[in-house]
């Protein structure tokens, strides 16, 4: 485990941590309401999407790009968390579009949904502007992230891409939500 990411988490369980002790006295003392009724606690299968968020009207072809992203998470039996965070990072790295050469405009040699790197060990010009094994092999670097499922969604992206702008995923999170929950049983 890297020094950023142990120090991270770290600092993420201090804040549990410190939020436990000063809210727990005070719930503790809290007046209970007259007559309530229990309420079962319901917690969210993923985190609430954090920051401002941003939204694409899709074309047909990032709408495929969508359904073979979820074809291959499914293929991989992951859940629709590991949809949602490959979505999302293909929202922010192509706009879900399977980018060939871009000539100057390139970005090194980065290609296909996910602007990933012949030259990094992501695979062939052929095989990363395929979406299924571009989605594939993000996906297998998804599932070497320790406790991926847990975390925000920009962390866990940013883990297996290591972007020069490590947060910009986090503003695709409700679109790719909201385009698994769409389209993962159709």
């Amino acid at each position: 485990m890297n020094t950023i990411f142990r120090k991270s988490m770290l600092s993420v369980a201090g804040l549990a941590f410190a939020g436990g002790v000063f809210a727990g006295p005070i719930a503790a003392h809290a007046n209970p309401a007259v007559d309530a009724k229990p309420v079962a606690a319901v917690q969210s299968a993923a985190p609430k999407p954090q920051g401002d968020q941003s939204h694409i009207t899709l074309n047909d072809e990032q709408s495929a790009n969508v359904k073979a992203i979820i074809a291959a998470t499914k293929k991989a039996g992951l859940p629709e968390r590991a949809a949602v965070i490959s979505i999302a990072t293909s929202l922010q790295e192509s706009k879900l579009e399977n980018l060939g050469h871009l000539g100057d405009a390139n970005d090194h040699d980065s290609l296909g949904l996910f602007q990933q790197r012949p030259t990094s060990g992501w695979g062939t010009p052929e095989q990363i502007t395929n979406p299924e094994y571009s989605t594939t092999a993000f996906l297998k670097g998804l599932k070497q992230v320790d406790g991926w499922q847990d975390m925000p969604l920009t962390q866990a992206a940013q883990t297996v891409q290591v972007s020069a702008y490590p947060d910009a995923y986090a503003q695709w999170e409700q679109q790719a939500t909201d385009l698994v929950a769409q389209h993962w049983n159709s």
